[in-house]
């Protein structure tokens, strides 16, 4: 399975934001959508970063209330790992573990087409064992 099977289901929805935002609209923004981290861009079609709910309260443990009054870009990890359409869904949950992400954005050409979480390849997975538990099942009872 791939991680473009994972869109088709889910959708190519991403929320980013600008980099020159702050703190606090970051924090609204993710509460508002419910979401756990956001592709911060410019243009709102090519990541220059990612701001996670984690970044946000690592800060604040670092800077307290004030950081609220930051920007985005000065919070945000600036080296964004992707991944492609195409990708396998394996090679992408292999990679969130080693690198201890919980989000992916997906890129097509450089451009935005997607975001990818952790809760997204766990689901898949889980369908995917579910699919093969229902297929053993009715081989046995076929063979019975």
């Amino acid at each position: 399975m791939n991680v473009d099977a994972i869109l088709k289901v889910k959708g190519d929805a991403v929320v980013t934001i600008r980099p020159t935002a702050t703190i606090a609209e970051a924090v609204r923004l993710l509460c508002e959508k419910r979401i756990g981290a956001l592709v911060v861009s410019a243009n709102g079609t090519e990541p220059l970063g990612i701001l996670s709910e984690r970044d946000i309260v690592h800060g604040l443990g670092k800077e307290g209330a004030s950081l609220l009054e930051r920007r985005v870009e000065d919070l945000m990890t600036k080296t964004v790992v992707t991944c492609a359409p195409q990708d396998r869904v394996a090679d992408l949950m292999a990679l969130m573990t080693e690198r201890r992400i919980r989000h992916i954005p997906v890129l097509r050409n450089g451009k935005l087409a997607g975001l990818i979480s952790i809760g997204d390849v766990v689901k898949n997975r889980l369908d995917e064992i579910e699919l093969e538990t229902t297929s053993l099942k009715a081989y046995v009872a076929g063979a019975a």
